[in-house]
């Protein structure tokens, strides 16, 4: 039977996809998932506090209890990890009004590119990116300040006078993502997984199964853009996919000594 043959097709290939995303999620548990942490804090916090200086990262702020560090990956790309242990976007920690706003934070730190670059970045050439529970390598919250991907940069410079408070349904880089437009003041207000949690339906519940991007639109605004996992249709949740760690976007680019 021909319809019988389709449909067992189908639900052979749905299996399949199945088994890839466990297999994802396995994988993900058997890397050093506490790097970053260990890099963290028996590394750039003891050695701020007692030689006042944050090697190997790049910055420890004892204050708002975050670090930057310079990734391996890339030229420019630059993580912003909290001093306290949280594992990532699924904490609810993230959801208390007095935990500092990692989010906001990381993008006031974008600085720390041009300074390694040496010479001024346009903002449009950024973005923030933090992945879903089964969409990064790392039980420590980080967030990836780097460039943004050419093509998605280009889809948003389309899509800008549509962008408003609502979130709307778009696809980037082949899977749906839910974007929204905010002031650079009310990035903090209430903060970026705040927003996320109270206004996208059902989030609050399942905020590990979101990742979370940020970029400049070309009217001043800035963009969130939120993707939710999906392993049917082969989506982790990484929302770090839209950027571009080689920054193509600055040309000519040297590494920096």
């Amino acid at each position: 039977m021909p319809g019988e043959r389709r449909t067992g097709s189908v639900i052979a290939v749905l299996l399949a996809l199945l088994i890839v995303g466990m297999l994802a999620a396995a994988l993900h548990f058997k890397r050093n998932s506490d790097a970053l942490w260990q890099i963290v804090s028996e590394k750039c916090e003891p050695h701020q506090r007692e030689r006042g200086e944050p090697s190997p990262c790049q910055r420890v702020d004892l204050t708002q209890r975050y670090v930057m560090l310079k990734d391996i990956h890339g030229p420019l790309q630059y993580l912003l990890i909290p001093l306290d242990r949280i594992s990532g976007i699924e904490s609810p920690q993230l959801l208390r009004p007095a935990t500092p706003d990692y989010f906001a934070l990381a993008w006031h730190e974008r600085q720390l590119l041009a300074q390694r670059r040496g010479a001024p970045i346009d903002d449009r050439v950024l973005s923030l990116a933090i992945n879903a529970q089964y969409g990064r390598t790392q039980n420590q919250l980080h967030i990836h300040l780097s460039c943004l991907r050419p093509d998605v940069r280009q889809q948003l410079d389309r899509l800008t006078p549509q962008l408003d408070t609502r979130w709307q349904a778009v696809t980037l880089r082949n899977h749906r993502y839910w974007l929204r437009a905010v002031t650079p003041a009310g990035l903090s207000q209430p903060g970026a997984f705040i927003r996320l949690a109270s206004e996208l339906p059902q989030a609050r519940g399942e905020m590990g199964r979101y990742g979370l991007a940020l970029a400049a639109l070309s009217d001043g605004r800035l963009v969130l853009m939120a993707i939710r996992r999906d392993w049917l249709r082969l989506n982790s949740g990484s929302a770090e996919e839209v950027q571009d760690h080689r920054c193509q976007l600055i040309a000519p680019i040297k590494k920096a000594a």
